[in-house]
């Protein structure tokens, strides 16, 4: 298996930004996930593979910080690694820099090795013996539980839709950030912007189900835990450091 850091340029367009003209979160996700797919195809681990042998790769885990966020028209160049094996699964690690190498983004992820038929996690190196990993971290995290406090002051509920939806038939890892982002209100929101994230995956979130988001806002920190409203199952914590948004 031959091992490899992924690296791919990227410029950033119009529709992928918000209001103010920075990155959507949910961009900045997709590209995470863009380039880890890539990369997991490039040493042998991907889609396909994982497909003709059933199995499938879930996120666990996410931890985000972000120095600045890319705007529009910006070229970036994004790199990803697997950083550490696990007994049944893998960290793997994120740089966003931009023109001059200032690094912009950088993030771990966890990611856990299933038995896609049954929803089960399977060991790693029994199912993939030749894997290898970079032993270079951009986040130093072995993503502690997230607490949260009881103190709730904003409760948000969200309809899961259609587009929501990826290839494993779940709702896709890059919804979760987006939905506690929006439930800490839109007032908040015009003001701050996301400086650091925490994300642990707990549970699959499906096609028509409502969802709802338990907040506890203390600026500069939000815990938010999403919950389906359907059966009150534990989908995802998420957890915010904030900063004011930068006058633009």
């Amino acid at each position: 298996m031959k091992l490899t850091k992924a690296k791919k340029n990227y410029e950033i367009r119009s529709y992928e930004c918000d209001k103010y003209g920075n990155l959507r979160l949910l961009t900045l996700m997709n590209i995470f996930q863009d380039i880890a797919d890539s990369n997991a195809t490039e040493i042998g681990v991907g889609f396909d593979f994982c497909k003709e042998n059933g199995l499938a790769w879930i996120g666990a885990n996410y931890h985000i910080i972000i120095n600045k966020f890319p705007r529009l028209h910006q070229k970036i160049t994004v790199l990803s690694w697997p950083s550490a094996e696990k007994k049944l699964g893998a960290y793997r690690d994120f740089l966003i820099e931009d023109e001059s190498g200032n690094v912009m983004v950088k993030a771990s992820s966890q990611w856990i090795l299933i038995n896609f038929a049954k929803r089960r996690p399977v060991s790693l190196r029994e199912h993939l013996p030749e894997y290898s990993a970079i032993s270079e971290r951009a986040v130093e995290t072995e993503f502690p539980k997230i607490e949260f406090s009881e103190n709730i002051n904003r409760t948000q509920e969200f309809k899961i839709r259609f587009d929501d939806i990826d290839f494993n038939g779940h709702v896709n890892n890059a919804v979760y950030p987006l939905w506690a982002t929006e439930a800490a209100g839109d007032g908040f929101r015009e003001k701050n912007e996301p400086q650091e994230i925490e994300i642990a995956f707990k549970k699959e979130a499906f096609l028509g189900e409502n969802i709802v988001v338990e907040s506890s806002v203390k600026p500069p920190l939000s815990s938010h835990i999403i919950k389906s409203a359907t059966d009150n199952r534990e989908l995802a914590r998420v957890k915010i450091s904030w900063r004011p948004l930068a006058q633009l």
